[in-house]
Order: structure tokens, then C-alpha cells, then sequence
């Protein structure tokens, strides 16, 4: 005895399809085919091909950009290979240098020094003032900053940086 298959809902419901595509015009199944078709197309390039395009129009701003932070990198790198073969300062030395770099910010830093510490006291000094400052602390006086507590407001930056000083690597 063979088992005859009952219909599901499944296949109850692609039956009418398979009926009414039989029963309708070759007008309206070209239609229909060209509704398909297009829907096909518009999946297709939803899908695979606008998030394809999307990145190759935005990677050579990406490179670009991925360049210039490359470029960037190597330059610090190269800059921390120099301050590293450079020559160690004593604490005197660095101090001369700390002192001649904190006097170019004029009224709005005052230098303290302890030992082979040295403390940098900030009043309203801008970014831009600030950031020469700690370059030169680096690469003239080979100064650590070690602890640094400031804050921005309209004026600038306040607060105090504190620099180890000497041969420390």
C-alpha cells in the first residue's frame, strides 16, 4: 500500500499560485515577470553591490588619512630613537633648561624645583603655549612629566605638571 502525501499549506498555497499564473494573460505575466525582475535587481544591489561601492568611495580618504597617522608615528618613533641615543643631562642641566622654557611663558607659569623634581605651576596658558613647553622639557631638558593635574577653562590651562629630572630612562 502505497502512502499518498497530503497536501500541506505549503503546497496548498503554491498550487493556487501555479493556477493563477496558468490562468492569467501573457500581458499580465510579462508584468508580473518585469515586477520580479526588478525587485531582483533592486535586492541584488541593496545586498551586494551600494555597500561595495560605498567602501571603494570612501577608502582613499581612509588610506589617506591611515597615511598621515602613519607618517606621524614614524616621526615620534624617530624622535623617541634620538632623545634615546642623546646624551643623559644631570639634574642641573635640566634645571637651566626647565627654567629658560618655563620664562618664555612669561607671568603665567612659575618653575619650582626639589632635587631632581620639578614642579610647573600653570595659570591660564593656552594649548598651543603649553604643548612648545612640554617639547622642549622633553628634548632640552630630557624632563619626565610624572604627574600632571590641570584643568581648561576660557583662559587656558591651569594646574600643575610634576617632572622627574636627570638621567632617567
Amino acid at each position: 500500500m502505497t502512502a499518498v502525501p497530503r497536501p500541506t499549506a505549503l503546497s496548498a498555497q503554491w498550487a493556487a499560485l501555479r493556477a493563477r499564473w496558468h490562468a492569467a494573460g501573457a500581458r499580465e505575466r510579462q508584468l508580473i515577470t518585469l515586477a520580479m525582475a526588478v525587485l531582483g535587481a533592486f535586492i541584488l544591489w541593496s545586498a551586494a553591490v551600494q555597500p561595495a561601492w560605498r567602501t571603494l568611495r570612501s577608502a582613499p580618504a581612509k588610506l589617506d588619512a591611515l597615511d598621515a597617522q602613519l607618517q606621524q608615528m614614524r616621526a615620534l618613533a624617530s624622535e623617541t630613537r634620538e632623545l634615546r641615543a642623546a646624551p643623559a643631562l644631570g639634574a642641573q642641566h635640566s634645571a637651566k633648561a626647565l627654567q629658560a622654557a618655563s620664562e618664555r611663558l612669561g607671568g603665567k607659569a612659575r618653575l619650582s624645583l626639589q632635587g631632581d623634581r620639578a614642579v610647573l605651576t600653570l595659570n591660564g596658558v593656552s594649548s598651543s603655549q603649553l604643548r612648545e613647553w612640554l617639547a622642549e622639557a622633553r628634548a632640552g631638558a630630557r624632563a619626565r612629566p610624572t604627574e600632571a593635574q590641570l584643568s581648561r577653562n576660557a583662559q587656558g590651562f591651569t594646574g600643575s605638571i610634576v617632572l622627574s629630572l636627570g638621567a632617567t630612562r
